[in-house]
């Protein structure tokens, strides 16, 4: 998948363009490591590839499904080891899983906004229990950030695992 094309000018279009965009980076960068390779830290913060993956995962179904949404989900956090809080994939969690999460939850993310409007106001309650809820499109730009922080430092990663650079 290319950059979305700079003829586009409509800001929900260029919006969900460049969080798909982001999406299939994502996935694109880690395609071609094993399973060792995914599950191996490169950085002395100690996330893997594969818990990256997963934490991003979790990103959607925070800001849409249980942000935005206010629906109930479980986990919330279910990246995270509960004794240390760092990301984690467990040892029974296998890479084609984790994707298949990242999958599901991009497309429910999809599904939520394609109901709504950018000016829509998050539904109280789920992540915003107190003091005024964001809009969807304060949501959307603070997951499109989280992607184009995370596919950087995956950009360094991957990077140090293969030598592979670029888009």
């Amino acid at each position: 998948m290319t950059e979305p094309p700079d003829s586009l000018s409509d800001p929900r279009e260029l919006l969900l363009a460049y969080l798909d965009y982001y999406r299939a980076t994502l996935l694109r960068k880690l395609d071609g490591l094993s399973d060792d390779q995914l599950r191996t830290s490169r950085l002395p913060s100690g996330w893997t590839p594969l818990e990256l993956l997963k934490h991003l995962a979790f990103v959607e179904r925070r800001w849409l499904r249980w942000g935005f949404m206010a629906e109930h989900v479980d986990p919330v956090w279910g990246e995270n080891d509960p004794e240390t809080g760092k990301w984690s994939v467990g040892a029974d969690e296998s890479a084609e899983s984790v994707r298949e999460l990242f999958l599901e939850e991009c497309e429910a993310s999809r599904a939520i906004v394609a109901r709504a409007q950018l000016e829509d106001i998050a539904r109280g309650g789920g992540r915003f229990g107190e003091g005024q809820p964001p809009a969807l499109s304060w949501i959307l730009f603070h997951v499109l950030q989280e992607y184009a922080r995370h596919v950087g430092q995956l950009d360094v990663v991957r990077e140090l695992v293969d030598g592979v650079t670029g888009e």
